[in-house]
């Protein structure tokens, strides 16, 4: 049987900023601890970015699509904000990574992570970018994590010191809420 490959398409989120052991302590890391023990034919791929936009995600789609595969999970869209990138703007961009990766793998299986405005960007803004995700995950068929940082947002114990990347810890949890949604698409 061939292996098959999962491509975790991302930000620091995905890439694991500040952790001392990327690929043991990442969220893509503990999700191939939990395939491993389940003793599942898939091999996971970060090709998470620090900083990246869904615009720049989209730029270097590409390259990641070189290699085949089965499983795509995209977790983009909080850096956007942080740069004051329009909601609409970037909706479309998601869109457009999700079509390209149908367009090259029509049998892919998708999931989408998804993300919570900061409590402290009020107003119209932060209601237009939290209407993205869901719309998105049900119009392309997409297993769907509603919040990625469910559970980790906003605790500290939880957090590196800038309180906004997840500690060893966090990813954890992360990865304890969000594996039961990834195991559906294996």
């Amino acid at each position: 049987m061939k292996m098959k490959n999962i491509l975790f398409f991302g930000d620091s989120l995905t890439a694991g900023y500040g952790l001392g052991n990327v690929d043991n302590e990442s969220f893509p890391g503990l999700v191939q601890q939990k395939i491993n023990a389940e003793g599942l034919d898939y091999k996971v791929i970060n090709a998470g970015l620090s900083g990246d936009t869904s615009g720049g995600g989209l730029a270097r789609l590409d390259y990641w699509l070189s290699q085949p595969i089965d499983v795509f999970i995209l977790e983009l869209g909080v850096n956007d904000i942080m740069r004051g990138i329009s909601p609409e703007v970037t909706a479309t961009n998601l869109q457009n990574i999700i079509h390209k990766v149908k367009r090259k793998y029509p049998q892919v299986k998708l999931g989408l992570m998804g993300m919570q405005i900061p409590a402290f960007i009020p107003g119209a803004f932060a209601a237009q970018f939290r209407a993205i995700y869901k719309p998105l995950a049900d119009a392309n068929d997409m297993a769907f994590v509603p919040f990625f940082l469910e559970g980790v947002a906003g605790k500290a114990y939880l957090n590196l010191r800038d309180g906004v990347h997840p500690s060893a810890a966090g990813y954890k949890i992360i990865a304890d809420n969000v594996w039961p949604v990834i195991r559906t698409l294996l």
